[in-house]
């Protein structure tokens, strides 16, 4: 989107003032915004440079080049097949996310949205947090399924954004990996952050922030073993890296290294890892609750496969 240029007249009232606290005044714009466009020489007193504790003469028009608006997100209003409502009261919404359905609207995603489907089933969320993501707490990959909190009231956002950030809310999920993990149970911690070829993607790197992930083996099959994970860190793609970069990938997972083959004898076509179970402290009644959501069908298919039941 194009840059704004506005051309204003100092007022009556602000002759004297400092350019930062003056144009915060005329713009509405934090006095750090300001700061910023001077330092980057979008303002301009009588069409020359200003700094930001420049002064403001009587008489004079000031130039400013605005930034380019983010762009404005508005979630689509339309209920989400498959997405089922766990529970709900006052201040929170658990939900089953289906795969192919985003938590929220972002940039160049056009498919179906958590936020959405909800306002389009008269679910009342809560106010706090950005237009296009409002009451969304945490987030799944939209390739992800499984249980999901929403907020729903004021107070349930604050508690719940600041649960995670401490770590006390307790993630749940099950992964079937190729292989059999040596040992088959163990904590892998290594930092993730932007593939260093592959933007598109993720990866164990030096620089990456802190990621650390838990797993046990639940049933061990010939070709791949079914996991249960628990997170401590909530880092994107962050089971599929970790299990990646010991060499056992999710099956159904292309992008971080999965065998194909497999994948076509097994009916999948997404990578078969689902949130499970999630706890945490009520906000409202302060009573710890967890709640799960099945496995969908195509992954229940893909275990009864591996199990020769189908």
């Amino acid at each position: 989107m194009a840059r704004e240029n506005r051309r204003l007249p100092v007022p009556e009232g602000l002759e004297g003032m400092r350019v930062d606290a003056a144009l915060a005044k005329m713009l509405g714009l934090p006095r750090t915004v300001v700061a910023q466009l001077c330092a980057d020489g979008d303002v301009l007193v009588d069409e020359h440079p200003a700094g930001k504790s420049d002064r403001l003469p009587a008489g004079v028009w000031v130039d400013v080049t605005l930034p380019a608006p983010e762009p404005t997100l508005v979630p689509k209003e339309e209920l989400v097949e498959g997405m089922d409502v766990l529970y709900f009261d006052d201040d929170v919404i658990v939900i089953h996310k289906p795969v192919g359905v985003a938590a929220h609207p972002t940039v160049g995603w056009e498919g179906p949205t958590v936020v959405g489907g909800l306002a389009a089933a008269g679910f009342r969320v809560s106010t706090s947090g950005p237009t296009e993501r409002k009451g969304i707490v945490q987030r799944l990959d939209v390739g992800t399924s499984g249980v999901m909190v929403v907020a729903a009231s004021e107070r349930a956002y604050s508690a719940l954004k600041q649960a995670f950030k401490e770590r006390t809310v307790k993630k749940t999920y099950h992964a079937i990996v190729q292989g059999l993990p040596d040992p088959i149970e163990g904590t892998i911690d290594a930092p993730i952050g932007r593939h260093p070829s592959s933007g598109w993607k993720f990866a164990v790197v030096d620089d990456g922030k802190p990621a650390v992930t838990h797993y046990e083996l639940v049933e061990a099959f010939r070709e791949a073993s079914l996991l249960e994970v628990h997170l401590e860190t909530g880092r994107t793609h962050q089971i599929r890296v970790h299990m990646s970069a010991t060499g056992h990938p999710c099956v159904g997972d292309p992008m971080y290294g999965s065998d194909p083959n497999l994948s076509k004898r097994l009916g999948l076509i997404r990578q078969w890892l689902h949130a499970v179970k999630l706890g945490f402290t009520h906000p409202g009644t302060g009573k710890w609750m967890e709640v799960e959501a099945p496995y969908p069908a195509d992954l229940e298919h893909a275990l009864g496969v591996l199990r020769g039941e189908r």
